[in-house]
């Protein structure tokens, strides 16, 4: 049954992004990073990122000329949604890395994942940063883009990261007596769990770096 489940979740999230991706081609973001944050949030969040981009994501279209009249969680829900899309493509190619190589840390692969995956994390979280600051910041040049993109986004990063790896851990160490491997329907079913509860551990940290001026609301 849970593997069933875990085909349906998955089938929900492949169809949710193609969806959504579909609509920007013809709806394209102001923000261009956008175009990829969407759909890849649809890969986890399923009909909920429909249901987020049509009621707040829409309004950011080249073409539609309607008023922003998103309130503040709202805009808190999209900037977090920027994070988990960098964090989200950390896994996708943090994951197949550590098991082609069958790293391991301290004898560990849940270790190894942490590590490779927290660093790819990391890495394109500040690239989807830079790309939402840059064309806002061209005059200050990419050096600046950078440190602000660093700033803004590693506290989102690590907050994001707490929830989903303490997914992980309860997924490899106390729900089953073997974990789920990445080949299979079941791990990345987990994974998108584990993408949910990083999203919500990482919407209170948006919401201050927003409220203090730190980060964008998007």
């Amino acid at each position: 049954m849970l593997i069933i489940i875990s085909w349906i979740a998955l089938g929900l999230g492949v169809l949710s992004a193609i969806g959504i991706t579909y609509d920007i081609i013809n709806h394209p973001q102001k923000m261009k990073v956008m175009n990829f944050v969407w759909p890849i949030n649809g890969l986890f969040f399923g009909p909920i990122a429909i249901w987020a981009y049509y009621k707040w994501g829409r309004v950011h279209a080249v073409n539609m000329n309607v008023p922003d009249n998103r309130g503040a969680h709202a805009k808190v829900f999209v900037s977090t949604s920027h994070c988990a899309a960098g964090c989200t493509m950390g896994d996708a190619f943090g994951v197949p890395l550590v098991a082609i190589l069958s790293l391991t840390i301290m004898g560990s692969t849940l270790l190894a994942h942490y590590a490779v995956e927290f660093i790819l994390a990391y890495l394109l979280g500040i690239i989807f940063q830079v790309a939402a600051i840059y064309p806002m910041n061209k005059k200050s040049g990419v050096r600046s883009s950078v440190k602000a993109a660093i700033k803004a986004d590693t506290l989102s990063l690590v907050s994001f990261e707490i929830g989903m790896f303490g997914w992980m851990a309860i997924v490899n160490l106390l729900l089953f007596s073997s974990p789920p491997a990445p080949n299979g329907p079941l791990f990345w079913f987990m994974m998108q769990i584990a993408m949910m509860l990083g999203f919500i551990t990482s919407y209170p940290a948006n919401w201050w770096l927003v409220k203090k001026g730190v980060k964008e609301a998007m």
